[in-house]
């Protein structure tokens, strides 16, 4: 076994539990709102802001730091596959430690002092439409990892970016809320 193979591996498994970790996260959130459960989603947007300096953080930043020392000794940072795969990692890293990590903590003290009220929900409901565009940015890095488009790969690159724009009409688009409606 050779180095990069090593390197390769701890990049995948680290890949594998931040956006493994974070899916189930979202999919607790998202069948607990389908379902009406306010309490499990509220736990489900907790647990986010708990795990997020203290899990997703790490294990994001072990992936960076493992894809970047297969790029500076073996790939390089030329091809557009790399390029498209560090904007991906940022774009994703940003909403985590900029929206999911400082909300969930935010909703935790908003219940602890007033519990769940109205407001809370609706700060809910923004970080779940959030975690929407988030995990539609995952696929994204997903598929650039495996299929390493090139700039002739014009079907790929398409489909990537139908895939982004979906995250974000499904993130920014509609009102879809957990929130009791006043009558």
């Amino acid at each position: 076994m050779d180095w990069y193979s090593i390197v390769k591996f701890l990049h995948v498994i680290s890949a594998v539990l931040w956006v493994g970790g974070g899916f189930v996260l979202f999919l607790l959130g998202v069948l607990a709102e389908r379902a009406g459960n306010i309490e499990d989603k509220l736990q489900a947007m907790r647990a986010s802001g708990q795990l997020g300096g203290r899990f997703f953080a790490p294990m994001s930043m072990l992936t960076l730091i493992f894809g970047l020392i297969m790029c500076s000794f073996w790939v390089g940072f030329s091809d557009l596959w790399i390029l498209i795969g560090l904007a991906g990692y940022a774009t994703t890293f940003s909403i985590g430690m900029l929206i999911f990590k400082p909300t969930g903590e935010r909703i935790g003290e908003m219940i602890a002092k007033e519990g769940v009220t109205s407001a809370v929900l609706a700060i809910g409901d923004r970080m779940m439409r959030a975690a929407r565009f988030d995990y539609a940015v995952m696929l994204v890095i997903i598929a650039d990892m495996v299929l390493k488009p090139t700039a002739r790969d014009i079907g790929v690159l398409a489909g990537m970016v139908l895939v982004i724009l979906v995250g974000a009409a499904l993130a920014f688009g509609g009102n879809r809320r957990l929130v009791p409606s006043a009558a």
